[in-house]
């Protein structure tokens, strides 16, 4: 099908590593360890190893993909071309949906941490507004605030990582315990938690019809993106662990404050806050670029309502899909918890990978760049980390998803009407 109104390519290599970094950081430093942590205790550091090469057999898929279709949507397009309409559509639901609920996640994380108390939601809705504000005035923009971000929260984890490790109680290696010592199954359902972290790479795929010189530019951003990430996780993890220890850890609303309070430097934990602030915003600014851009796609072939397809005439951008998701993302931040809200934004992001995974493994020689076994660990990998995740987001997924599926076969057989 063709788009009357195509998004414009502005966004160089750059841009799209920063936004891809920006969407990862936010989620996994101030949101995931806690929880993963609560499971798997200092194994979450397996978890971590497990998340990482799921990631990166998902991102080689993706970039692969992106490479031969370079347009909006990412997987939600690689299922369709490749696999047919329903593979599609599951790959794009559980994109839209489940990312929804990543932005309400991140939304509360922000105010979480600078919110008065009593005001959190009001405050969250309120960030939500914001950047929904910025990403309308075109992707430039969203280009640009997300490297500013993106460059102080490095900063502020960067401090952070030295005044624990060089605090007053040093670094306390023997509180990690064994890495086993709540099981494997503890590992695995860490690795489900620790991959919401790792899913911002898929925010560059789905602005790929914004993307100058993609076939080039989308695979190098997407693997660098993850690259930077799983630096920045790790070195964080091992810190956290070592001066918090597993317990503390998973007990923590906000890790990286507790950090440099057990380490001595209290007077740290306002910019530790502003930090975790602005790596929230981060990752919910590239959010609602990356599901208007989804929705924009699935609207088009008619999987969404066609209201959704409007691309704004001055700043090439899908107006009214941002906005329609600004409003639902301000209902949940209202009833939502965070922690259901990770695990069900794993369940949601580890079917669209699958469905990447196949749709890559489909694809012939002319357009392969990696071996076909990346994408067999990665479809794998997506199908145990859906099972180990915690049951109330397996339960919710899986609703969900009949959901999605009963909404697509009422609209098929209208349309057909």
């Amino acid at each position: 099908m063709t788009d009357p109104a195509p998004l414009a390519r502005r966004l160089g290599l750059f841009d799209a590593i920063a936004i891809g970094v920006g969407s990862m950081v936010g989620a996994g430093v101030f949101a995931s360890f806690a929880p993963a942590s609560a499971v798997a205790g200092a194994g979450l550091l397996i978890g971590l190893a497990i998340a990482a090469v799921v990631a990166f057999c998902n991102a080689t898929s993706s970039a692969q993909l992106a490479a031969q279709y370079p347009t909006s949507g990412g997987t939600y397009i690689y299922g369709r071309e490749r696999l047919g309409e329903w593979p599609g559509f599951l790959a794009g639901w559980s994109f839209v949906i489940g990312k929804t609920a990543s932005s309400a996640a991140m939304a509360l994380v922000f105010a979480a941490y600078v919110a008065p108390a009593g005001y959190t939601e009001l405050v969250a809705v309120l960030a939500v507004a914001l950047l929904t504000t910025v990403n309308y005035f075109g992707i430039t923009r969203t280009a640009s605030l997300t490297k500013v971000l993106v460059t102080a929260v490095l900063a502020v984890l960067l401090i952070g990582v030295v005044l624990g490790l060089t605090g007053s109680s040093g670094p306390a290696v023997g509180k990690l315990g064994s890495f086993t010592e709540n099981g494997w199954y503890g590992i695995l359902q860490s690795a489900g938690l620790l991959f919401f972290a790792f899913a911002g790479y898929a925010r560059i795929a789905t602005l790929g019809e914004e993307v100058i010189r993609p076939k080039r530019t989308i695979p190098r951003a997407i693997v660098s993106a993850l690259g930077i990430a799983l630096l920045v996780y790790t070195v964080i993890a091992l810190t956290l662990l070592s001066v918090l220890g597993p317990e503390l850890l998973a007990s923590s609303s906000a890790p990286l404050v507790d950090l440099v309070v057990a380490s001595g430097h209290s007077w740290a934990s306002p910019l530790m806050r502003i930090g975790a602030g602005l790596a929230a915003l981060g990752a919910l600014l590239a959010l609602i670029a990356g599901i208007g851009r989804t929705s924009l796609a699935m609207a088009r072939h008619d999987d969404l309502p066609s209201y959704l397809t409007a691309v704004h005439p001055r700043y090439s951008v899908p107006h009214r899909a941002e906005i329609v998701l600004a409003a639902i993302v301000c209902v949940l931040v209202l009833v939502v918890d965070l922690r259901d809200a990770i695990g069900f934004s794993s369940f949601g992001v580890l079917l669209y990978y699958l469905v990447a995974n196949v749709s890559a493994y489909t694809q012939d020689s002319q357009h392969r760049r990696y071996p076909k076994v990346l994408q067999i660990v990665g479809s794998i990998g997506c199908v145990v980390l859906i099972a180990t995740l915690p049951a109330t987001s397996i339960v919710v997924g899986t609703v969900v998803v009949v959901l999605g599926v009963t909404y697509r076969l009422l609209r098929v057989r209208q349309l057909s009407t």
